[in-house]
């Protein structure tokens, strides 16, 4: 167990020294004080000048900042979710009076109204212009910072469209005041929520009872996710959940699975190439950014298009990839197929010979497109 503990901590360690992590000091004239941020930028994030990213934003930067960090530079380089900043605001000396809310009302009051207004008027808009954010922008806390994130869940329109609650120490109202505006709201919003079998015992009787009255609504534009770690306790599911919570939010941003292949896209009735395109469409709808289609992901379905026998697919498959891969050869190689199965010879041979002088992709090579083009002419005496 400590040898899998010390693994994971230089694996964090490992991404950190690979990301590009700042140290800046802030003066805010909301609190009246500097306040101490850290700020991790993508890795490329210097190359890709035009390259817009999710902020994520970590109260108790001073422990929680590095496993954040360390999960979405380690996610991002696999592709399973969106390279993002990811700031973290230092609290050790201030989380008490940072997040101190109103015994009768309890919403945040003195230092806690004033460090709201920090995040959503000075510190926000600091990052948005200080570095190139896309929409999406999500928040993190821990028991006591946890509970003060869903202050900002009652905006009318809220600054952030995702939280991550580890442990939150809700204040008592708060369960119903979520409850509401999960019910109620009406763009894209994604909420987790992590408890263990060791947490606090007045904290996991809450959020499992608020669990079950969240996991009921009914609302298309609610992303709900819940864990009950086994084992944890307060302080360790924190190491368990984050890596879950990120997993959740951006399983639509992933590559094409082998049991998203076998058990969604292989039975499909529907187009095959409709099913790419709109998975595309709904994850720039959803995090507000255009990517380019995956390789892996073309392959995945000219697969399922092969097994079927839909060929007529492929010419529209083909255009597609040319449109985003217009260096390689995989567009005029599914052309070049679709076209030959539909029993159009002189088309197809066209398109493997300008796909021979593109560059090699994947399985395809240019003696392979030659071999292509030499069995047409073969075949048909061109």
């Amino acid at each position: 167990m400590k040898k899998n503990i010390l693994f994971v901590i230089l694996c964090t360690i490992t991404t950190l020294l690979t990301a590009q992590v700042k140290y800046e000091t802030y003066r805010s004239i909301k609190l009246d004080q500097n306040r101490d941020i850290k700020v991790q930028l993508p890795r490329n994030y210097e190359k890709n000048e035009k390259k817009t990213y999710p902020v994520i934003l970590v109260l108790d930067g001073d422990h929680l900042f590095e496993p954040v960090a360390g999960n979405v530079d380690y996610f991002s380089y696999w592709e399973d979710m969106p390279e993002s900043i990811v700031v973290g605001i230092i609290q050790k000396k201030t989380r008490e009076e940072d997040c101190r809310y109103e015994l009768a009302s309890h919403l945040p009051t003195e230092k806690g109204a004033d460090f709201f207004e920090f995040i959503g008027q000075e510190l926000m808009p600091y990052i948005n212009e200080t570095y190139r954010t896309a929409e999406l922008k999500i928040i993190v806390g821990h028991d006591y910072t946890a509970n003060f994130i869903n202050y900002f869940l009652f905006k009318d329109n809220p600054i952030f469209q995702g939280y991550i609650n580890l442990s939150p120490e809700l204040a008592p109202p708060m369960k119903e005041r979520i409850e509401n505006v999960l019910t109620s709201a009406r763009s894209d919003l994604w909420y987790y929520l992590a408890t263990a079998t060791n947490d606090a015992e007045n904290i996991k009787k809450d959020l499992i009872k608020l669990d079950e009255k969240l996991s009921q609504i009914e609302n298309p534009e609610l992303n709900y996710f819940f864990d009950n770690f086994d084992e944890s306790s307060h302080y360790t599911l924190v190491g368990r959940a984050i890596p879950k919570a990120l997993e959740a939010f951006f399983k639509m941003y992933r590559p094409i699975s082998k049991k998203t292949y076998k058990e969604e896209i292989l039975p499909l009735e529907t187009s095959f190439y409709d099913y790419l395109v709109d998975i595309y469409s709904t994850t720039e709808k959803l995090y507000g950014i255009k990517r380019q289609i995956r390789i892996n992901d073309f392959i995945a379905i000219s697969t399922a298009i092969e097994k079927n026998e839909r060929w007529e697919e492929l010419e529209s498959l083909g255009k597609l990839a040319i449109k985003e891969h217009p260096e390689t050869m995989l567009g005029y190689y599914y052309l070049g197929l679709g076209y030959e199965q539909l029993g159009e010879p002189k088309k197809a041979m066209r398109a493997y010979e300008n796909g021979f002088q593109l560059a090699e992709i994947a399985f395809l090579t240019k003696d392979y497109m030659l071999d292509k083009v030499q069995k047409i002419k073969d075949d048909f005496g061109f």
